[in-house]
């Protein structure tokens, strides 16, 4: 009796994305800026949300988007390049930290309209804008108080909305340690605001 012959899955139309590295790849000065236009501002918040210091996290950004462009030709473009260039910026952040062995003061305030990109209310009230730019501050805070493992995750997932499976790409975890870490981050995230909005009720 033959065997039937099975047809193979059709293979993924490329992305955009796809074909605009494939591009790159070929030599494509356009292309290849499009690619830093779309990226430079990701790895810029990374980085910056890593060390919260925006000229460090300026220096670390450039040097991960020149990496991300000597390495190009060995790079598969099927993959996502969020998780890639992400990677680099966190390689930096760590080689720079260890170079550095000493902690450096951290600022008290994000840089205005920079560190947290929330969507801007339409609308808010000078009592509105107060009250959400004192939280956000006080999130800020928390989320440096961080140890680097769980700061990193909320950065990835809650600041520059990447996937579980990205996220798991980046830092080289399973996505089940992604979410374990996550809901461990939060939990501690949590406490730190709570403990800070505690302290601050103490003083008023």
């Amino acid at each position: 009796m033959p065997v039937p012959h099975s047809t193979p899955p059709p293979r993924p139309t490329p992305t955009d994305e796809t074909l605009t590295v494939r591009s790159a790849q070929g030599g494509d000065i356009d292309a290849c800026e499009r690619l830093a236009r779309t990226y430079q501002r990701i790895a810029y918040l990374f980085a910056l949300q890593l060390t919260g210091h925006p000229d460090d996290a300026l220096d670390l950004a450039q040097e991960a988007l020149l990496r991300f462009f000597r390495t190009l030709g060995r790079f598969d473009a099927d993959r996502p390049v969020r998780p890639w260039l992400l990677r680099i910026v966190r390689n930096l952040v760590r080689d720079r930290a260890r170079r550095l062995r000493v902690r450096r003061h951290e600022p008290l305030q994000p840089n205005p309209g920079v560190l947290v990109p929330d969507p801007p209310d339409p609308s808010p009230s000078p009592e509105d804008r107060a009250a959400k730019t004192e939280l956000q501050l006080l999130l800020w805070r928390a989320v440096r108080r961080l140890p680097p493992q769980f700061r990193e995750i909320v950065s990835l997932r809650d600041y520059l909305g990447l996937s579980y499976r990205e996220i798991a790409v980046a830092l080289r975890i399973p996505t089940g340690t992604v979410m374990s870490r996550l809901h461990r981050a939060r939990s501690m995230l949590r406490e730190e605001v709570r403990r800070s909005m505690g302290g601050e009720a103490q003083h008023d």
